[in-house]
Formats: structure tokens, sequence, C-alpha cells
């Protein structure tokens, strides 16, 4: 059973999936990650940078729970690439240290030193500074990056809110499509703008994996009961056979008419009888 947080990023890594596709490999990113923390691990960050190695630890924590969570996303690369970058800065700042100390020692020394040591010395400080530049760098284009894809994500999830709205309830996660853009009044055929809309709820479907979907028709308290409840079934109907057709697999979704019977707003208001003309699409995540 899935508790209520697991539900609930269940939820947003839905809306996500509407915009990315997800793979059972790791992406080459998160390989890259973890090759740069195992060398920065084995290197002399370990004993001479910790705070910065410990940093990258959490780095690649974050980027392995997101793959876990999200799969091959782009917010799983970009927290790889973050996780890798701050593994190398973690190497970059063992290997400073162990230069600043080294000359720190030559230093002591000099009078004893031959001057090609001495200046063999400032070369190898001078290119660790050089090379501790260019991971400062690589982080700001990592931060950037990571900057762009929140950006980006907050976009997916505006236009996941003109597509449907997305909660979590006890039954599952629920998608709810307006009647009103799905159908003309009083009919169960679909119009083309609905189609585009479940095209997009099906991809993300697809993408992001369930157990089972429940497709419910609801309709307004107009009209008799009998022809609400088979107008309701008839757009559940319309609504599944147009996501198998999408490559929702017939034997995972089910359709359900209920007529006027869950009102979720006023049916003596023209706003409310809006409300209740609706397809919901109650989906069973995975390991529930």
């Amino acid at each position: 059973m899935m508790n209520r947080l697991d539900r609930i990023a269940f939820v947003g890594l839905l809306a996500q999936a509407l915009f990315g596709c997800a793979t059972a490999q790791p992406p080459q990113e998160l390989l890259d990650a973890r090759s740069a923390y195992d060398a920065a691990s084995k290197g002399p960050a370990a004993q001479l940078a910790p705070a910065q190695l410990d940093t990258a630890k959490q780095s690649l924590a974050k980027a392995e729970q997101s793959f876990a969570d999200n799969g091959d996303k782009p917010m799983t690369k970009d927290a790889a690439y973050v996780a890798e970058r701050r593994a190398e800065l973690a190497a970059a700042e063992g290997a400073r240290e162990k230069a600043d100390r080294a000359r720190a020692q030559m230093d002591k020394d000099f009078k004893n030193s031959e001057i090609d040591a001495v200046a063999a010395t400032k070369d190898r400080a001078a290119k660790a500074q050089a090379d501790l530049e260019k991971e400062r760098q690589a982080r700001s284009e990592a931060e950037k990056n990571l900057a762009d894809a929140n950006k980006k994500l907050g976009a997916a999830m505006a236009s996941l809110a003109e597509i449907a709205k997305v909660k979590e309830e006890s039954r599952g996660v629920v998608i709810t499509l307006s009647g009103s853009v799905l159908f003309a009044t009083g009919k169960s055929d679909l119009l083309p703008i609905a189609q585009q809309k479940l095209t997009d709820v099906a991809k993300a479907l697809n993408d992001q994996g369930y157990q089972s979907l429940l497709v419910e028709g609801h309709t307004d308290a107009q009209g008799s009961a009998d022809k609400n409840m088979v107008l309701s079934q008839q757009r559940a109907d319309s609504v599944r056979m147009y996501l198998v057709s999408q490559g929702i697999p017939s034997d995972k979704i089910r359709s359900q008419g209920l007529g006027s019977s869950r009102p979720v707003a006023d049916n003596n208001t023209a706003e409310g009888r809006a409300n209740n003309r609706r397809v919901e699409i109650v989906v069973t995540p995975l390991g529930k």
C-alpha cells in the first residue's frame, strides 16, 4: 500500500510525465555522477575536503532518488549533472588543499630548497587553482541549468492545469476533464480538442506507469435519471475507447457511467451543473 506522501509524489510525477518519458536504465548523466563521486571519495578529498565530498554525496543521493521516483527525466539528468559537478569540485578542492599543504611545506624548507623545486611547486599550485576555477565555472553553469529545468517544470504544470485537474484521493489519483471540453451538449462523441487532450493524458499514463484505470462518466441533474445514466456510460465508453486507441491496454482500463449520482457542485446553478458534467479517470498507481 502507498502512503499519503507516496501518492502525493505520484501526482507530481504524473504531471511531469506529460512532458517527458521514462526509461528503465540510468541516464548517462547519473552514471557519470556515480563515477565522479567514486573517484573523488578515493582521492585526497576524503581527508582534505570532507565537507565538499559530503555535499557531493548528498547531491548524488538526490539524483539517485530522483531516478527512483521519476526515471530518466530532465530533472533526474539535471540533478545528476549537479552531483557530478559537485563531486568533481570536491576532488579539485582536495587536490588544491593537498597542493596548498605541499606548498606550505616547501615554503618552510625554502632556504634549503633549489630554485627549480620552488618554481615547480608554484606551477602545481597555479594549475590546481586553475582547475578549481574551472570547476567553479562548471558548478555555476550546472546551477543555471537546474534553474532552467525548474522553469520548464513550472511551465509544464501550468499546461497541465489547462488540460485537466489532477488530485490525490483515497481511491487513487484522479484526473478530471470537463464534459464541455470533451463533448457537445447531450452527445457522447469526442470533440477534436478532446482527442488532443486525451492524447496528452494517454502519453502521461503510458510514460508514468499504473496498475489500473477507471473512467467514470458524470452528468448534471437535468433530464431523467435513466437518460443521464445512459449518457454518462456512453461518454465513459468513448473516453475509454480513445485511450485504448492511444496505447492503453484494454485489460487495464474499464468504464462506468454514474449519471448524476455523484455531484461535486450545486445542480441548481449553471456553474454547478457545468462542474458536475465531467469525466474522471481514476488511476491506481503501481504498488498500491
